[in-house]
């Protein structure tokens, strides 16, 4: 049997007694392994670019060879400051603000975009969270601000996320660890509800992967939607946009590279929040409970990883050949499109419950039971048309295939900006086997014959 590591079997929390789940070794290893290692690896890249000129592996080759030390790199490392802990606290007050404060507007005037207020997908206790949908006007906003300041009000240089790139990561560090702890806290004294909490008995694997499932202040502060969007990936375009800035600064022109590079992200940063209420049904928030995971991850390993190409071509400045050039643009546009594609198809046979055209043909599908956690029997429809008949996650593939696009927009002269594709290839492989799993346990023997219908996960006849 699988050995596993559980102090009892049950927690009593508010009147309530939630069932424990217990976790195995590997996991748990894997959970302290990432505790321990995820901030190193983003200070480890972040400072080869500050110290290396972006090398990954000079750092090792002269620890190896005793030329510099751990304490060396650590001092010459720029420390915390006040004024990027200013700039940061400005930085998410703000993104609060508009959050809370600033009721969507844009769904009314904008054509085919939904905003406002949103039900959420059912979760594990069977209850149904509204959201205020205003990512979209945030992100507007925002930069609508950031280059109104950039060409008439000059209250700061574009330059300021880079020129405190260091600084304001331990101020990321530090909220990414107090949302964490907080929400950690919370979910023992006083959880949003007390349903859809899940206690593991292992303090690790609760605090990385999280106890609650919603946790809110108030009514609208949802914890999940407002890291997961705000304030990393609002952020994620002023920085490309600060790097492009500091380009300009230091060599006097803009690359090809760096110009794809900021069209390619913006373009997934504004599919997500034009889809912000779809995002209300995906993996992130429909099953993952939220702890250091999303906390931290959404803090710290978002704006400083998924920005790594933008970083080291204001290094390395790449002018790409228009073949070259052209290849990459290329392979973003396709693989948004099977992106998007793939995922509107899924919304679309959603919405219709079935009664659709996808691909000019009546949609197949699987007729799938299952039951939710007060013992109530739901029907649900897997979807074997259109790129879903393809494999079943082709969405992954696609996202794979822009992901690709970022780093071969920065040459072949380093290896960091590629480890963007690689992250990326381990997440999607890992939580596309985790969806499958709980898929498999949700569904039983309805699962079997979706796998039986579709019998390829990424890439037809390989995966």
């Amino acid at each position: 049997g699988t050995v596993t590591l559980s102090f009892s079997f049950y927690h009593v929390t508010h009147n309530t007694v939630t069932p424990y789940s217990p976790v195995d070794w590997f996991s748990l290893m894997g959970v302290i392994t990432l505790l321990c290692f995820a901030p190193f690896i983003v200070f480890y890249f972040v400072m080869a670019c500050d110290q290396y000129q972006c090398s990954i592996s000079q750092p090792m080759l002269e620890l190896y060879s005793g030329e510099t030390t751990l304490l060396s790199i650590w001092a010459r490392s720029p420390s915390f400051t006040w004024s990027a802990a200013k700039i940061y606290a400005i930085w998410v007050a703000f993104q609060v603000f508009l959050y809370m404060c600033v009721p969507d507007v844009t769904h009314k005037f904008i054509p085919g975009y939904v905003g406002g207020v949103q039900d959420g997908a059912r979760t594990p206790a069977g209850l149904i969270n509204k959201y205020e949908i205003n990512g979209l006007q945030s992100w507007l906003i925002t930069h609508a601000l950031w280059v109104a300041n950039a060409h008439y009000f000059h209250w700061f240089s574009p330059t300021i996320i880079f020129d405190n790139w260091i600084p304001l990561m331990w101020c990321t560090n530090i909220l990414g660890y107090a949302v964490s702890t907080f929400a950690f806290i919370k979910a023992y004294l006083f959880p949003t509800n007390s349903e859809d909490c899940k206690f593991t008995g292992n303090v690790f694997y609760n605090y990385m992967m999280g106890i609650e499932f919603n946790p809110r202040i108030g009514k609208w502060f949802d914890f999940k939607l407002f890291f997961n969007g705000r304030p990393g990936i609002v952020a994620w375009t002023l920085i490309n946009l600060s790097y492009m800035a500091k380009q300009q600064e230091l060599y006097g022109h803009v690359t090809n590279s760096m110009i794809l590079v900021n069209i390619l992200q913006a373009m997934y940063v504004l599919d997500f929040f034009w889809n912000e209420a779809w995002y209300l049904k995906t993996i992130d928030i429909c099953h993952d409970h939220f702890g250091w995971y999303l906390g931290w991850g959404d803090c710290v390993w978002l704006p400083y990883l998924y920005t790594l190409q933008g970083l080291y071509l204001v290094y390395h400045p790449v002018q790409l050949s228009t073949a070259h050039a052209l290849a990459v643009l290329l392979l973003g546009l396709i693989g948004y499109y099977i992106f998007r594609s793939t995922n509107h198809q899924k919304d679309l046979f959603r919405r219709t419950e079935g009664s659709c055209s996808i691909w000019g043909r009546k949609p197949t599908y699987i007729e799938c039971s299952y039951s939710s956690a007060d013992g109530e029997i739901h029907r649900s429809k897997l979807l074997t048309s259109g790129f879903w008949g393809v494999a079943r996650h082709l969405n992954y593939t696609g996202d794979l295939m822009g992901s690709l696009s970022y780093c071969a927009a920065c040459g072949f002269g380093h290896l960091l900006p590629y480890f963007y594709i690689v992250y990326m290839t381990i997440l999607l492989v890992h939580r596309c086997v985790r969806d499958e799993h709980r898929c498999s346990s949700k569904y039983g023997k309805d699962w079997k014959r979706y796998t039986n219908a579709v019998p390829y996960r990424l890439i037809p006849a390989v995966f």
